[in-house]
């Protein structure tokens, strides 16, 4: 018999993690409407899809553990606790924004939030999340590194000198790889020799699982047994998340590379709806209360697009300061 969800979770914290997949997801689906109305200009890298990586991760995470991700990172963000307003406001460039409209979509950073960064460099984020974690053991806070990356990530210099630096010394790092089959346009299998991306940890000696990406459920299990296993043995692991982006790279892909048949495939195993359907089938909300999630979270979001338009943009002389020198 299957395990019950009130048996991992209570009620609430059940019912939080559906709300931020809806909110995450409705965010997500505005930038996009906000990008044609050019409102949010450069490039737009959208989670819709993915939700259940982030809220069944962020999660099963301490408060004050370190996450860094990619350039896909709103969602992460406001998980973690951005106020969706601040996210919004910095996507439009506003000086309301996370990052005083400086980093924009692919930027975002609140060290409040231990929340270091999204980054726009392809596996940039690798080294940072060794060094933080580096730190954590020197000062004996219990603090671990949860490190976020596409599966276009792991071909990278930085993904392997990481992995050996952070085993060789004893790091506390939970590598988490968001595997969505495709490097902008490139699938996986196309780009790497071994496309099961959770074995290339067999060179340095880390362990690792694969775990269905669009459950939110297995991926929280996963991420709490590994958070644990990482905090308590002060050594790497890795986790590959088999998931999917339902929308192209970015907003200026069209995603031709991917047929109508296997985006629907995917679409069929929506993280949201397959949890709902649970939530109602175990008696831990029912449809009218689903259904008026999801109208909380689209005045969220509409109010986050609210305060972005009508926030100031950066003064001129704001060019000259948050300079490194």
């Amino acid at each position: 018999m299957a395990t019950t969800l009130r048996a991992i979770l209570p009620d609430s914290e059940l019912l939080k993690m559906h709300e931020q997949m809806v909110l995450s997801r409705e965010f997500e689906e505005s930038c996009a409407e906000q990008y044609t109305k050019g409102h949010i200009t450069g490039f737009l890298h959208l989670y819709s899809g993915q939700e259940a990586v982030a809220v069944g991760a962020t999660a099963a995470l301490r408060k004050d553990d370190y996450i860094l991700s990619a350039y896909r990172e709103h969602a992460q963000a406001i998980v973690r606790g951005a106020e969706p307003r601040r996210v919004m406001a910095e996507l439009f460039g506003k000086a309301t924004g996370m990052c005083k409209g400086k980093g924009g979509s692919m930027h975002l950073f609140d060290p409040s939030l231990a929340f270091m960064g999204g980054y726009a460099i392809v596996g940039g984020q690798f080294p940072i999340a060794v060094g933080l974690a580096f730190a954590s053991k020197y000062r004996k806070e219990g603090r671990i590194s949860a490190c976020f990356f596409g599966d276009g990530a792991v071909n990278q210099g930085t993904f392997h000198e990481s992995l050996n630096w952070a085993r060789l010394w004893e790091l506390p790092v939970l590598f988490i790889c968001e595997n969505n089959f495709y490097g902008i346009g490139t699938a996986v299998s196309r780009a790497s020799a071994l496309s099961d991306i959770h074995k290339r940890t067999c060179g340095y000696d880390i362990p690792s699982v694969r775990v269905d990406g669009m459950d939110v459920m297995a991926v929280h299990e996963a991420v709490k047994w590994g958070a644990e296993w990482v905090r308590e043995h002060s050594r790497p692991y890795l986790i590959e998340a088999m998931t999917y982006r339902f929308r192209g790279h970015s907003m200026a892909d069209p995603g031709k590379y991917r047929s109508a048949a296997e985006v629907e495939l995917w679409k069929s195993r929506d993280p949201i709806p397959n949890f709902e359907k649970r939530l109602v089938e175990e008696g831990i909300a029912t449809e009218a209360e689903l259904a008026a999630v999801l109208e909380k979270c689209r005045g969220v979001v509409a109010d986050a697009v609210a305060f972005a338009e009508e926030s100031p943009w950066p003064e001129d002389d704001e060019v000259y300061s948050d300079i490194y020198v």
